[in-house]
């Protein structure tokens, strides 16, 4: 499920991101930029954040989504 319209991020990354270590909201927004746009999500993303860190897993229904930072080609250093 999207809980990110704005920035098109979904309930497993918010998930995959709590199980990497990332466990407060200030994580989220920095990392997947959660809530920073018009911040209606912000509610979903605390429910789903508050879920996995009381699991310390994903749940059940979610995927694990491993998530990577690529360089973009063609752009210099």
């Amino acid at each position: 499920m999207i809980v990110c319209v704005c920035n098109n991020i979904s309930e497993r990354q918010i998930a995959s991101a709590c199980a990497a270590g990332h466990t407060t909201m200030a994580d989220l927004r920095h990392h997947l930029q959660v809530g920073t746009c018009c911040g209606k999500c912000a509610g979903c993303a605390r429910k789903v954040l508050r879920e996995c860190n009381e699991n310390s897993a994903l749940p059940a229904h979610v995927i694990p989504l491993v998530l990577q930072r690529r360089p973009l080609s063609g752009v210099a250093a």
